[in-house]
């Protein structure tokens, strides 16, 4: 269950990792079309410019409109086994047949009822049907009368079937759950700023294990990050509603309330993060500080521009787990100082300068107060590297440039050939899993080459630090080697190897 859970979270990020492209049309389009910006700059007024901005305006709110959609097919192709397109497909057909179904029902027992939209959990219930249903019958053989719909032909078939099932069962259920959904977000509305501080310590805490992408989308994208009307439309979720009024010209004052549910990240990935990577940089020998200072000004670099902090992060996670508890109660903090201070900024996937950028600074101070972000995330640097340079010190953390140099950190000869080295580790990888017989299925997400193996035992975890891995993770059967960007090559070259589909 653990690892399935990890699958679904790492599923999710195939169709989120396209919304920064998504949002900068919508965020650029919808700003420069709006009717305060033309009147503060009259030479935007121009007729082919507009229609230039109306444009990415338009192509960045239908990629918004469809979400629940790409989050079901990302959740098929993420989980199928084999013959992913196929997969695709099936979940496609299977989310517009239920979504069918439901309207048809209301339509004729209840014309005058509200409209019933089941969001991100009917993709994800939806998808995970899908999904199932390839993985088990994509070969199936039937009689030789029905031959031609047998194989992947079946899948389509037989989801269309289970999605009318599911599309009534819908109609039942949903109204009753749609508002148990609206209570539990009111309940957490009304928790004020102490529930948005559960909300970023918690999501934060399951970040250490890659389930933090179990927890945001439900706020981001259901009741319980809000309902809002917008342009006179009811809009659900915190991160569709930012949106949608960030898509209406005619919207003043500040962005919705449910932006707390993204400006905390601003103070920690920006400055926070960023902070502990020069208190660990100043934690390392001065004789040995050249030698790590490219290391600690990429991850720092990484996590300021685009939000991304797993490779910053795992730099302490696994040689003191308390640290990684503090840094995630920093974080809850961030949410809840931000909720305080009115802070209206928006993301589309995480909190570096560039939706800092996008959804801040070029929306206006107005709309978002993006200028308070600068002394908080001032005093979140201060916090972070005080306290880190405190606990490596005080402690004796074993972070990269301490302990015994154990972070190995090699420099590529010129004559090497990078694919040879890559095949040379990934075989010396399945050596240290346990074998090819050990192995049962191999995968990647942006930093965490991710193995499922039949006996945890036999894994040699100690000798992955030799190849670069940061750290290693054994999670219910299942090894996560963090290898930074070098994860998913990893993962295509091993594949290769043992002859296994992707």
């Amino acid at each position: 269950m653990f690892k399935k859970l990890q699958q679904i979270g790492k599923a999710f990020m195939l169709p989120i990792a396209m919304l920064p492209a998504a949002g900068l049309l919508l965020g650029i389009g919808g700003a420069f079309s709006s009717s305060a910006t033309i009147a503060a700059y009259p030479f935007l007024n121009v007729g082919w410019l507009q229609t230039v901005f109306k444009v990415m305006n338009a192509a960045g709110s239908i990629v918004f409109s469809n979400l629940s959609l790409l989050l079901c097919v990302g959740l098929c192709i993420g989980l199928a086994k084999k013959d992913k397109g196929v997969a695709a497909l099936a979940g496609v057909v299977g989310y517009l047949v239920m979504t069918g179904t439901t309207s048809a029902i209301l339509s004729i027992a209840n014309p005058k009822g509200n409209a019933i939209d089941t969001g991100v959990i009917g993709a994800l219930v939806m998808g995970l049907i899908a999904v199932n249903l390839h993985n088990k019958y994509h070969d199936i053989q039937l009689p030789d009368v029905l031959g031609f719909f047998g194989g992947s032909r079946f899948v389509p078939i037989i989801t269309v079937v289970c999605a009318i099932f599911v599309g009534a069962a819908f109609y039942i259920i949903w109204p009753p759950l749609q508002q148990l959904l609206l209570a539990a977000g009111h309940a957490i509305s009304s928790a004020g700023v102490i529930g948005t501080f559960f909300y970023g310590f918690l999501m934060r805490l399951c970040g250490a294990v890659g389930l933090h992408h179990m927890i945001y989308p439900m706020f981001w994208y259901t009741e319980l990050g809000g309902v809002e009307k917008v342009a006179g439309k009811e809009v659900v979720g915190a991160q569709k509603i930012f949106f949608a009024q960030l898509a209406d010209p005619h919207h003043t004052g500040l962005f919705t309330s449910g932006t707390k549910y993204f400006a905390g990240r601003f103070a920690t990935m920006m400055f926070g993060l960023p902070a502990a990577a020069l208190a660990m940089y100043h934690s390392v020998d001065k004789t040995k500080r050249k030698k790590y200072a490219g290391l600690f000004l990429g991850v720092a670099l990484t996590s300021f521009i685009t939000g991304i902090t797993e490779p910053l992060e795992y730099m302490f996670l696994f040689v003191s787990p308390i640290l990684y508890v503090v840094h995630s109660f920093y974080d809850g903090l961030s949410f809840l100082v931000a909720d305080l201070l009115k802070i209206r900024i928006g993301n589309t996937f995480s909190g570096g300068f560039i939706d800092f950028f996008l959804f801040g600074i070029m929306q206006g101070n107005a709309k978002t107060n993006w200028l308070l972000v600068l002394p908080v995330g001032a005093a979140w640097a201060c916090l972070y590297y005080f306290t880190f340079r405190f606990a490596i010190t005080k402690f004796n953390i074993a972070t990269p440039g301490r302990g015994g140099d154990d972070l190995v950190i090699s420099e590529p000869s010129k004559n090497e050939n990078k694919n040879t080295e890559l095949e040379a580790n990934a075989i010396k990888i399945i050596e240290y899993l346990g074998g090819v017989d050990n192995i049962e299925d191999v995968d990647a997400c942006a930093t965490r080459l991710r193995v499922g193996v039949k006996d945890a035992s036999k894994v040699q975890k100690d000798k992955f630090k030799s190849l670069g891995a940061i750290g290693v993770l054994e999670v219910d059967n299942g090894i996560q080697a963090i290898f930074g960007a070098k994860a998913i090559l990893y993962k295509t070259v091993i594949l290769d190897l043992l002859g296994m589909d992707d």
